[in-house]
C-alpha cells in the first residue's frame, strides 16, 4: 500500500461514552482554536469513532467561516449529548442473546437509526481524510476503513468501499468480550490487485472478523504514524485501579486481564508518543492529552480550574455506552475542553490566558 503524506493528525481514543464526549470537549476548544479544517486525517477508535463519525456525517452542515471556524459544532454536540442519554450496550447484549443475529450487528443497526441513517464510507467527506480503526481477529493487524479504502496489510485493499458507516463504527467500537465480533462479509474480487498481502486466501479474503480498534492501538496512533509529522491525540481511554482480590471465576478474571493487557498497551504507546515528541531527531511533533491528565503538568501560570480529584472522578466514568445523566455528561465535555486547551497552549500555540469559562459553566468539572 502507498503511504501518502497527510501531515496534520487528529487521534481520538477508545473510551465508550466517557471518550465520545471527552473528545466533544477538544473539538470544541479546537474549532475556537481554527484548527478543525486543518487536519489532513481524524483517526479513531472505538468510542472515539463515535464522535468521528458524527463529526464526518456534520461535515458538510458546520458552516466554516473564513477563519476556519465552525459556526455550527453544536449539531455534533446535540447529536452526541442525545446519544449519551441512552443505554446501548445492556440491551443489544441481551436482544442478541435472545434472538437472531450478532450483538455487534445489532450496535449497527442502533447507530444506524440514532445517528447515521443509510450513510456509507463512501458518504464521507473528501477532506479532512477519516479512518475508523478496527482490529482484525483472523490476522492479527489493523482494519482501517476510509472514503479511499478499507484495508488489512495482510490481506488486501478494497478501493472505494461502500459499506454503511454504522458498521464501519460498529466494528471499530465492538469492545471485547461483550460487543465483539462484528463479522464483515468480503468480495474477494473487490480487492485491488496490487499490493495483495501474503493472506489474500480463502477465508480471509471473504469475510473480516473484526474487534475494537482499540485491541491493536487504543489510540488510533497507527494510520497517522507514518502519514502524518503533526499528531495531536486525545486520549479518553480507561485506568486499570488496583484490585486487592481479583476474581478467581474465570469470565470475571478474563475480564480483569483483559482489561490489564490495554492498559499496558495504551500506556507503551503513550510512553512512545510523548518520546517521540521529545527527541530532537524524530520529525514527529504536536501533543497528547488525556482524561487522566493532571492539568497542572502543563506548567501554565493559567488554566480553567481543573482540581486532579475532581477530574479523577470523571477519568473513572465506566468504559460502557451506558447512559449518562446530563452533568456527568457536560463535565466529561468541560474537562476535554479544559485539558486540550491546556496542551495546546503549551505545545502549539502560544496564547496568552486560559478561556474565559468552560462550555457548559455551570457545572465546571
Amino acid at each position: 500500500m502507498t503511504v501518502e503524506p497527510l501531515p496534520r493528525a487528529l487521534c481520538l481514543s477508545g473510551g465508550g461514552y466517557r471518550a465520545m464526549l471527552f473528545h466533544l470537549g477538544a473539538l470544541w476548544r479546537l474549532n475556537e482554536a481554527k484548527l478543525l479544517p486543518t487536519f489532513d486525517l481524524i483517526s479513531s477508535v472505538s468510542g472515539g469513532s463515535i464522535t468521528a463519525g458524527v463529526l464526518a456525517t456534520r461535515w458538510p452542515e458546520l458552516d466554516f467561516d473564513e477563519t476556519g471556524y465552525a459556526r455550527r459544532l453544536d449539531l455534533v454536540a446535540d447529536d452526541l449529548h442525545r446519544f449519551a442519554g441512552r443505554t446501548v450496550d445492556v440491551w443489544v447484549v441481551l436482544r442478541g442473546l435472545l434472538g437472531p443475529g450478532s450483538i455487534a450487528d445489532r450496535v449497527a443497526a442502533v447507530y444506524a437509526r440514532d445517528l447515521f441513517g443509510t450513510r456509507t464510507l463512501q458518504d464521507l467527506p473528501d477532506e479532512p481524510r477519516f479512518v475508523f480503526c478496527a482490529s482484525n481477529v483472523q490476522t492479527g493487524a489493523l482494519w482501517r476503513f476510509s472514503k479511499r479504502y478499507m484495508a488489512d496489510y495482510q490481506v488486501g485493499m478494497v478501493p472505494d468501499p461502500t459499506v454503511p458507516l454504522a458498521v464501519a463504527v460498529a466494528a471499530s467500537s465492538a469492545f471485547p468480550p461483550f460487543l465483539s465480533p462484528l463479522t464483515l462479509k468480503l468480495d474477494p474480487a473487490s480487492f485491488q490487485t496490487r499490493g495483495r498481502g501474503p493472506l489474500f486466501v480463502a477465508p480471509y479474503d471473504e469475510r473480516a472478523i473484526l474487534s475494537d480498534g482499540g485491541v491493536y492501538d487504543n489510540l488510533g496512533l497507527e494510520p497517522a504514524w507514518k502519514r502524518s509529522t503533526t499528531i495531536m491525540v486525545s486520549d479518553g481511554g480507561g485506568h486499570l485501579a488496583p484490585d486487592p482480590r481479583p476474581s478467581r471465576l474465570w469470565p470475571l478474571h478474563l475480564l480483569r486481564v483483559l482489561k490489564l493487557m490495554d492498559s499496558q498497551v495504551r500506556a507503551l504507546r503513550k510512553r512512545d508518543l510523548i518520546a517521540a515528541y521529545r527527541a530532537a531527531a524524530d520529525p514527529h511533533h504536536g501533543t497528547y492529552w488525556g482524561v487522566r491528565t493532571d492539568i497542572a503538568d502543563y506548567g501554565l501560570a493559567e488554566t480553567l480550574p481543573c482540581p486532579l480529584d475532581r477530574t479523577t472522578v470523571l477519568a473513572e466514568t465506566p468504559t460502557r455506552l451506558a447512559k449518562l445523566d446530563v452533568r456527568r455528561q457536560r463535565r466529561l465535555v468541560n474537562w476535554g475542553y479544559a485539558v486540550s486547551d491546556a496542551a495546546l497552549r503549551r505545545y502549539v500555540f502560544p496564547v496568552p490566558g486560559a478561556p474565559g469559562t468552560f462550555p457548559y459553566p455551570q457545572e465546571g468539572v
